[in-house]
């Protein structure tokens, strides 16, 4: 970050107070007010507050605004006019998002900001509109009237309210963030049911598809696994109606591994990875290629096939090795999340100790918000290699980890691999290290 940014975060925050029609001694009550609103005063005068203001906004040397100050910003500006929150794309909050970004706060911080603001927005159930900015929502309502007038504007939008929802699985529960998509998802059923113009089907169609999918992995979440089919059936038969095949083989990895987990046995699971396997190796995405390779990998582990896997495995990381460079997916499929795979598979057809290596290699790299659910998994799958090795004290230690993991993502599958791992330490059912494991798992999840 240079001069010019911090100059362009500070005309950013100027410009956000003016829109408002609100003087520095404006927006000084504003920020004051928040913050006894929210129980937090600031014991700050008007005027100490304001100057802190000019100095954010300075266009010689602008300073970043503190963290607190940062949260009451973030307040302030996630209310419309209206008392509504709105968190979107071209909404107020987003541009104080990249104001601070401007001024050099780090991503970290500005994800735990956004979290912070969708965790307020639903509070109580509200909030469902948050995440479509106030001219994502004017368009929106303008095309479900009439679909002639979906233009890229609006679609841009609607696929970033997607990828907000995607970003905070792992930080907000599962239930919050089935509210905060569920327009999206409304809103696409609709629109495909009219006549949309031709120009735009396809960008709707992968928009809907990517919707439904989601949808699908939340509904799985929250256990109505009925709702989770039909989202899932509705996502496979939109993405079908798009030309590149890898976006239905993204749907059928997401319903495969929902499967697993909620369907005895893993031949309904291996069906769907098999065509995720032929859709991706007929589509443009080397990406989605190499996690379908790599979940077939894990689907022969599971049923013994030694040496299926391995071969599976060795595809998933010639993909992954390869150059993937204007890859069409966004998926964040990395070489962090295949060497869980690898894990696995030495888990389960190989060598536990190169299984808990590779596990703890996988884990130490998953260190983004939104990796904590896989990082709850491959680290439960780590201690399970433990047990195999004989050490099932040292695994009883990781699997507390594992415990505040799944509680605070609320992960179903954390929580389902959890409990199989503890079944594997029946045989010292009565060493004092499981009693201690059992108190933590009913204090924290209840079983």
């Amino acid at each position: 970050m240079n001069a010019h940014d911090r100059r362009v975060g500070a005309a950013t925050l100027k410009r956000l107070r003016l829109s408002r029609g609100w003087s520095l001694a404006d927006t000084a009550r504003a920020i004051i007010d928040t913050a006894s609103r929210l129980g937090q005063p600031l014991g700050s005068s008007g005027a100490s507050v304001q100057r802190s203001v000019a100095r954010w906004e300075s266009s010689t040397a602008p300073v970043l605004p503190g963290e607190r100050y940062q949260l009451l910003l973030a307040h302030v500006y996630a209310r419309g006019s209206d008392g509504q929150h709105s968190l979107g794309l071209g909404s107020d909050f987003a541009e104080l998002l990249d104001a601070l970004a401007h001024l050099r706060e780090s991503q970290r911080q500005l994800h735990e900001l956004r979290t912070l603001l969708v965790r307020t927005a639903t509070d109580g159930g509200g909030g469902l509109l948050a995440l479509l900015g106030p001219s994502t929502q004017r368009a929106l309502n303008e095309a479900l009237a009439d679909p002639a007038r979906i233009d890229g504007e609006l679609l841009a939008g609607m696929r970033t309210a997607i990828d907000d929802v995607n970003g905070q699985v792992g930080s907000i529960p599962f239930v919050r963030l089935q509210l905060l998509l569920a327009p999206v998802v409304e809103s696409c059923r609709r629109l495909l049911a009219d006549a949309v113009p031709l120009l735009r089907l396809s960008e709707l169609c992968s928009i809907a598809a990517q919707a439904y999918t989601l949808a699908g992995r939340l509904a799985f979440e929250t256990r109505d696994d009925d709702a989770s089919r039909a989202l899932y059936a509705a996502a496979t038969d939109t993405a079908g109606r798009i030309g590149d095949p890898w976006q239905r083989a993204v749907v059928h990895m997401s319903h495969a591994l929902v499967t697993l987990y909620s369907t005895p046995g893993i031949n309904a699971a291996r069906t769907l990875v098999d065509a995720a396997v032929r859709d991706a190796r007929a589509g443009a995405s080397i990406t989605v290629r190499g996690r379908a390779h790599a979940l077939q990998a894990e689907i022969a582990a599971r049923a013994g096939a030694r040496r299926h896997a391995q071969a599976a495995l060795s595809l998933a990381w010639y993909d992954m090795d390869g150059d993937r460079e204007g890859d069409p997916s966004s998926s964040s499929f990395s070489p962090a999340h295949l060497r869980g795979f690898d894990g696995l598979c030495e888990l389960y057809v190989g060598d536990p100790a190169v299984a808990h290596d590779a596990f703890a290699r996988s884990a130490q790299a998953l260190t983004r918000p939104r990796e904590r659910v896989q990082r709850a998994i491959v680290t439960t799958d780590q201690a399970l290699a433990r047990i195999r090795l004989g050490d099932p004290s040292a695994a009883a230690e990781l699997l507390h980890d594992c415990i505040d993991g799944a509680s605070s993502t609320g992960s179903r599958v954390a929580t389902i691999r959890l409990r199989r791992a503890r079944q594997e330490l029946r045989p010292w059912r009565t060493e004092a290290f499981v009693a201690d494991l059992d108190d933590h798992l009913i204090g924290v999840l209840g079983a």
